[in-house]
């Protein structure tokens, strides 16, 4: 296989010192593939890092046109941000469309689905990589196919893992104007199908129904979370009018057979965003904030339910009312009793503060679960959430020019425009008894806005969040967002964010957005688990290195791998990864 040669040969390893609880190494840097679309890292181990170049490839030639199909390029850099190889797959995938690389058991597959228009038949197949090279091991094989009864009907997919990673799974669905099934089929290391395929009746409309998440337990029982939604009274039946109505969550045993419909409206509590996760070996936790009316514009709370991953029986629920005066008041550990007195501009924010917790304003129904995860030490969970709000926008615009003589030529220009808006970071503590430990609000307001080419074509427009099966939207944002690095003690939340910003750690404290984040600041907040106690540092500029994708980053242990991509008007982009290691574990 043909080595690339780097671009450019140097080396930005240095440790960034004002970082209290993490180091930063850069590697290389080297450019990207010419139309690349997509650019992620996928997976970490022991031996390196593997990043996804995504990009399109020649599916069809005719004289008058061609096809063009989805491709990928995969990267690995060893520990030390060497690379290892680089292999693109348009050989492999000729004929096929890229679906994923899975990493599954020490083991890299590339998994790539065909379409027949003919048969009206769509098969899943996979070939096994090999991790040292990239280069393929033996022939595809098909995974499973489906058949669609009218060339109408969409066939939708998603390839997850089983609660402790034992197994791949794969959730699937054939959408048409009926009501749809979910068929649930789990693999093991050699992609042979582990007992029968799992087939669950969806009661729903699946214009008014969106599947969020699958979790397939331990036991071999599958949990399904879906939003319903109701069409505006009065309003015709069409896409832009519905409105989310309530959460549905349901377990399902190994037959298909209902086991259990979970209650999401508490005591006149309705759920606005939730996450499901399962602590290994153990119960199956439900984490979802709510309001106290229907249609409420704000979060009045948050509720969590141990759920007994067998019987779906409810082992504990605790719901707590949030507002903002419950935001746990930051303590500088260098305040003292013969400290200087508070400066005016301490006091104006701590006035504001004071405001905002008696006001006992609601939080945005924008806000997101992001990161769920236990602590072992003490059996608790902490949350993570993100205001998070996605929209478009289209601009049309009409030039003319002259042709000479009576002619005249007009153009029509039509630009989408997809804006992502990632504000207030929301962290907070449940502890083993449902109370909540503490809770803290770090202010951020970033803005991303990226321009495409067309507008969106789904036919059910949802509003509040990506489905289950629309996972394949080139990751963005690219830059906005966070990622964690996770220890058993501490975190590291790490964005992007203006330098500005640096003291900005409470509500009430003045915020600089950040929409340019070429000139921004990458940050660590330093959390420990267990006081809720947190610091705000710098980890790099990106104004020095190419500027850095955490969102899209991948953990490994204590480290943590992620993109840095600098775009040019003339010229490809250059990209460089990387290597963020937690201190304190």
């Amino acid at each position: 296989m043909k080595k690339c040669s780097f671009i450019l040969y140097l080396l930005f390893s240095f440790t960034i010192a004002n970082a209290q609880n993490a180091n930063v190494t850069w590697g290389e840097e080297f450019k990207m593939k010419k139309g690349s679309t997509d650019l992620e890292v996928v997976y970490a181990d022991n031996s390196g890092v593997y990043v996804k170049e995504s990009h399109m490839a020649l599916k069809s030639y005719f004289v008058v046109a061609a096809t063009m199909r989805e491709s990928a390029t995969l990267i690995k850099l060893d520990k030390n941000l060497n690379e290892v190889f680089r292999q693109d797959f348009n050989k492999e995938l000729k004929g096929k469309e890229y679906e994923k690389f899975f990493f599954f058991k020490d083991k890299l597959f590339l998994i790539a689905s065909d379409y027949s228009k003919k048969e009206k038949k769509m098969t899943l197949s996979a070939t096994q990589l090999d991790k040292n090279n990239g280069e393929q091991i033996g022939d595809w094989t098909e995974i499973v196919n489906w058949q669609k009864e009218s060339k109408n009907d969409d066939i939708n997919f998603n390839l997850t893992y089983s609660s402790d990673s034992s197994k791949m799974v794969i959730v699937s669905t054939i959408e048409g104007k009926e009501k749809n099934n979910y068929e649930v089929r789990q693999f093991d290391d050699k992609m042979n199908q582990v007992g029968r395929p799992i087939s669950i009746t969806n009661e729903f409309d699946p214009k008014t129904f969106q599947l969020e998440d699958v979790l397939y337990t331990s036991n071999g029982n599958v949990v399904i979370v879906g939003r319903i939604f109701e069409y505006q009274e009065g309003k015709k039946k069409k896409a832009k009018n519905l409105l989310f109505s309530n959460y549905n969550i349901r377990i399902y045993g190994m037959n298909g057979n209902l086991v259990k419909e979970i209650n999401t409206e508490v005591d006149g509590k309705w759920l606005v965003s939730t996450k499901v996760i399962q602590i290994p070996q153990k119960e199956i936790v439900i984490s979802a904030f709510y309001s106290n009316s229907k249609k409420g514009k704000d979060i009045d709370g948050l509720l969590v339910q141990r759920v007994n991953p067998v019987t779906g029986e409810i082992i504990g629920t605790s719901s707590k009312e949030i507002n903002t005066g419950l935001i746990s008041k930051l303590e500088n550990e260098d305040d003292d009793e013969d400290g200087d007195e508070e400066s005016k501009k301490e006091r104006r924010e701590r006035k504001k503060l004071e405001k905002i917790q008696d006001d006992e304003d609601g939080f945005s129904k924008y806000m997101r679960f992001r990161n769920v995860f236990s602590v072992a030490a003490d059996g608790g969970i902490v949350i993570l959430a993100e205001k998070y709000h996605h929209y478009q926008y289209t601009e049309v615009t009409t030039s003319s020019s002259s042709g000479g003589g009576f002619a005249s030529m007009s153009t029509t220009r039509t630009v989408t425009y997809q804006v992502y808006e990632c504000g207030d970071l929301m962290m907070a503590k449940v502890d083993a008894n449902g109370n909540i430990a503490w809770l803290h609000v770090l202010p951020k307001e970033q803005r991303e806005v990226i321009q495409s080419s067309g507008s969106n074509t789904s036919g059910v427009s949802f509003s509040g969040g990506s489905g289950f099966f629309n996972y394949s939207d080139f990751n963005m944002p690219f830059y906005a967002g966070f990622g964690v690095l996770a220890g058993s003690k501490n975190a590291s939340i790490i964005f992007n964010d203006s330098k500005k910003n640096l003291n900005t750690l409470e509500l009430g404290q003045k915020t600089r957005k950040i929409s340019y984040f070429r000139k921004s600041e990458c940050f660590a907040v330093d959390l420990d688990l267990t006081t809720g106690k947190y610091t705000r540092n710098i980890l790099f500029s990106n104004n020095d290195v190419p500027t850095a994708m955490p969102r899209l980053s991948s953990g490994f242990g204590t480290t943590m791998y992620m993109i840095g991509k600098e775009d040019r008007m003339l010229g490809k982009s250059k990209i460089a990864v990387a290597k963020v290691t937690l201190k304190k574990q």
